[in-house]
């Protein structure tokens, strides 16, 4: 990757890192906070850059995101730790850094 590349992806985290988290028990976790706003972000970008990029990609990407919970003892897909209304701020996120 290269050093464009990588601070094109490191923007995209961090954007995205800033605006979604989990709600859990009514406790809101950033995805900077959760680290997971980088792997989040290697998913989307080459959405972004082969012009893929829409609500149901999105809802796939985080259905097959994995995390850990309980210190490994189960593991959920991201979606159903994000709220609905935070999904679609993510989506924006995306479109916006798209333009």
């Amino acid at each position: 990757m290269s050093a464009a590349s990588a601070e094109t992806l490191e923007a995209l985290a961090a954007d995205i890192g800033e605006v979604v988290y989990m709600d859990i028990a009514q406790w809101h976790l950033y995805l900077n906070d959760a680290k997971l706003h980088t792997l989040l972000a290697e998913k989307f970008f080459p959405l972004i850059a082969d012009n893929q990029l829409s609500a149901a990609a999105v809802t796939e990407v985080l259905k097959n995101t994995e995390v850990a919970i309980g210190g490994g003892r189960r593991k959920l897909p991201l979606q159903d730790l994000i709220p609905t209304a935070c999904e679609a701020d993510l989506l924006r996120v995306l479109e916006d850094f798209d333009r």
